[in-house]
């Protein structure tokens, strides 16, 4: 069998086997793979976790960066690493075996658990200045309890593949949905919030998603890669919404699914001076139209409007890869 066909058989040629092995044969690096099982880590926290240099850290790194075994993404400044799924046939049985009761394993997870609890520290710090503003447009429209149950009943029992949350802010739709997908990823603009939504997440046990800085006009991730994009209370900050939705399309795959949920169309005006909203929400038509000029079909959209009057409506859309032929079991537009 050749290499090439080796990979599309999801094994690895041999050469390239024994270099991966190879790369994990050294204390320290052994150690980083142990680490990152627990979750993507940057330069730093290994340094302060291993008590070597940066420089030193960065080295061993490179190798399994090289090797295949660890992916390295830039999030601003920072750089983070996590294991490489394209190696975990062999990484894991490696790694699984391992015990971590003893040192130096032992001694690194205590390490981990302390740079841990000092990174949900300085989160919580941030988020306290926010958390007014937000408990304020909490207080407006119906509980976010309700709107999650809406969310997963939009979703149905249908597996969610590989899922991706463009805007993740703090991380509350990745730990409602990460725990039912093969592969979930974030993506933010803001370092400040995706160190929010990574202590919430890591908190929740959920040590394995990816978060990435970007644009959500422009997000960088290869055309078809997720089978399930969520836009979720992002569209009203946004000066080009359609723009968004464009990009968020561009990542759907054949058969896959984007779903997008925002607010109806309102006249509170203050919000946009209080909390920074461009619009002040959107039609369901409006929002069908974009997805439609973008190649999805609108297959189910749903109102979930408040109790009180003059409060805010909350929509959400379900759209399809129109490629598939079929569709969905549509919603029903309803009051919840």
């Amino acid at each position: 069998m050749s290499n090439a066909e080796c990979r599309a058989a999801g094994s690895i040629p041999f050469p390239e086997a024994l270099g991966v092995l190879r790369a994990a044969a050294e204390e320290t690096r052994l150690r980083i793979l142990a680490l990152l099982t627990e979750g993507e880590l940057s330069v730093s926290d290994l340094t302060d976790i291993l008590g070597q240099s940066q420089p030193r850290i960065s080295r061993h790194l490179k190798l399994l960066v090289e090797a295949g075994l660890v992916e390295r993404h830039r999030e601003g400044a920072w750089a983070f690493f996590r294991l490489s799924e394209a190696r975990a046939g062999l990484a894991d049985p490696l790694l699984s075996g391992l015990d971590r009761t003893t040192p130096p394993l032992s001694e690194d997870r205590a390490r981990l658990d302390a740079v841990r609890t000092q990174r949900a520290e300085a989160a919580q710090t941030f988020f306290a200045r926010l958390a007014p503003k937000w408990d304020e447009l909490r207080s407006l429209h119906v509980p976010e309890a309700t709107v999650e149950a809406a969310v997963l009943d939009a979703l149905g029992e249908r597996p969610l593949g590989s899922l991706i949350d463009l805007g993740t802010g703090t991380g509350r739709m990745l730990g409602l949905l990460a725990p039912r997908a093969a592969r979930a990823t974030g993506l933010d603009s803001s370092h400040a919030m995706l160190s929010v939504a990574r202590a919430n997440l890591e908190r929740q046990g959920l040590s394995r998603v990816d978060l990435r800085q970007g644009d959500i006009h422009a997000p960088p991730f290869a055309r078809a890669s997720f089978d399930l994009v969520v836009v979720h209370q992002v569209l009203h900050y946004l000066d080009d919404p359609a723009r968004a939705l464009r990009g968020a399309a561009r990542l759907v795959a054949p058969g896959g699914r984007l779903l997008v949920v925002d607010f109806a169309p309102h006249d509170l005006e203050f919000l946009r001076t209080s909390q920074a909203h461009r619009r002040l929400g959107f039609s369901a038509d409006q929002v069908s139209h974009w997805l439609a000029e973008a190649g999805l079909a609108t297959v189910a959209t749903r109102d979930l409007v408040p109790r009180e009057a003059g409060q805010l409506t909350v929509t959400l859309w379900l759209a399809q890869d129109m490629g598939v032929g079929r569709e969905a079991e549509p919603l029903q537009r309803a009051v919840a």
